[in-house]
C-alpha cells in the first residue's frame, strides 16, 4: 500500500530544529522547534542569514566552512554531529549538537543544506561542572 508522506508534517512534528537555507546561508525553513530552541518566531527567521544564531566570534569560521561545502558539494557532518555554540534570540549562549544534510539539484549542484538540530545546552553545562570539579580534585604538581 502506498501512502504520501507529508514532508512538511514531518518538519513540524520534529522533536529536533529543522533549519534549511539556501546557497547563500538564508534561512528558507524554520521548524517550530527552531522556534523553541532559539527564541526567533519563523517569520523573524526565514529570509535572514544564519547569523542570526552564529555567535560573531565563530561566524568567519562558519562562512568559510559554509562556502567550501557549496563549492565542494561535500560535508563531513552528514554522519557525524557537530557541537557548536549558538545564539538565542535573548542573547543567552546556547550550545547546540546538529547534523547536516545537502539538498542537490539533479545535475547534482548543491541547492541548499538542512540541519537537524538539537539544544545541548544542559549536557555542555554539566560537562563544564564536572571537568571544573575534577581540576579542583586534581593534586597540584609540586
Amino acid at each position: 500500500m502506498s501512502r504520501d508522506v507529508d514532508f512538511a508534517q514531518i518538519v513540524a512534528a520534529s522533536g529536533d530544529a529543522v533549519v534549511v537555507s539556501d546557497p547563500d546561508g538564508i534561512i528558507v525553513v524554520w521548524s517550530p522547534a527552531a522556534e523553541r530552541i532559539f527564541g526567533f518566531p519563523e517569520a523573524e527567521a526565514l529570509g535572514q542569514t544564519l547569523d542570526l544564531i552564529t555567535p560573531e566570534r565563530h561566524r568567519r569560521r562558519h562562512w568559510t566552512g559554509y562556502a567550501q561545502t557549496m563549492r565542494t558539494g561535500v560535508t563531513r557532518y552528514g554522519s557525524e554531529v557537530l557541537r557548536v555554540p549558538a545564539l538565542h534570540r535573548d542573547g543567552r549562549p546556547l550550545s547546540i549538537a546538529f547534523t547536516v544534510g545537502l539538498m542537490k539539484a539533479d545535475d547534482g549542484e548543491v541547492t541548499g543544506i538542512v540541519a537537524v538540530i538539537r539544544d545541548d545546552t544542559a549536557r555542555w553545562e554539566e560537562e563544564r561542572k564536572l571537568r571544573r570539579r575534577l581540576a579542583e580534585l586534581e593534586p597540584v604538581p609540586a
